[in-house]
């Protein structure tokens, strides 16, 4: 695998090199009781959130995703260079990591491919707990993707999202949401913490509980970060408004 986007424990005492490690927060979200039911993790890419569900007694799991580089929300002036950028660094086959990880951990749950925007319950059903991490910031159309996952979820979604720090604590009642349509991270709309529960509630959820700030970690294959003074005042803002220095985010439970 050229790259993981997820750290996965995939054998006692064997993990895959993720940009991202979630297993220190994991705990800290806000999990809804999956045992015995049916469950959805939309935008899985390596699977991460998929096997936890499975892992916490999900009766079934599928898990979504988009078929290959190109189907991402590129703006136009990047679309080939993104492509070209993923396919090297993540190799041309996209869900190869959750393929890898699936057969390792003896896994059930079901990848799926299809767009966020183009869930339906006439194509994939409902299901009684929906999970969406790290998602919402890469689309273009945001809550055109919430309204389709409120489509298929009959009880509750738990929105694990990234959300620009500074603006939650300039902001902490106020929605207010960074645009960024340029970024050759494909960042769209960044909200803070009040905009990221007002969009969940606008696409006809009730809220139940959230958390506070927090940092997704880095995981070991994440890029390095940067040494000048405003890379140190960004990692020292992180640790003590989301307890990190991994990526803020915040992660909200609701109610359809």
């Amino acid at each position: 695998m050229p790259l993981w986007y997820h750290t996965l424990e995939v054998a006692p005492g064997v993990v895959t090199p993720g940009w991202f490690d979630l297993r220190p927060i994991v705990d800290r979200l806000p999990w809804p009781d999956v045992r015995g039911k049916r469950c959805l993790d939309v935008g899985t890419y390596d699977g991460f959130l998929a096997f936890e569900l499975e892992r916490r007694g999900a009766a079934e799991v599928v898990a979504t995703d988009i078929p290959a580089h190109e189907d991402w929300d590129w703006p136009p002036r990047l679309r080939q260079r993104g492509t070209e950028y993923l396919a090297e660094v993540a190799g041309p086959e996209k869900g190869r990591g959750f393929a890898v990880a699936k057969e390792l951990l003896g896994s059930s749950v079901e990848r799926t491919i299809i767009s966020v925007y183009d869930l339906d319950p006439d194509t994939v059903g409902t299901f009684d707990v929906v999970v969406c991490g790290s998602l919402l910031l890469h689309l273009r159309d945001p809550m055109r993707a919430l309204a389709a996952i409120r489509s298929v979820c009959d009880g509750e979604f738990m929105s694990c999202e990234e959300i620009d720090l500074r603006l939650t604590m300039l902001h902490p009642k106020r929605p207010v949401t960074r645009y960024d349509g340029l970024s050759s991270l494909l960042h769209w709309f960044v909200p803070n913490a009040a905009a990221h529960r007002g969009m969940v509630e606008s696409a006809g959820f009730d809220l139940v509980r959230w958390t506070r700030p927090y940092a997704n970690p880095f995981g070991p294959a994440h890029s390095p970060r940067g040494r000048g003074p405003r890379s140190w005042a960004t990692r020292g803002a992180r640790r003590v408004f989301a307890g990190g220095v991994g990526v803020p985010h915040q992660a909200a439970l609701a109610r359809a």
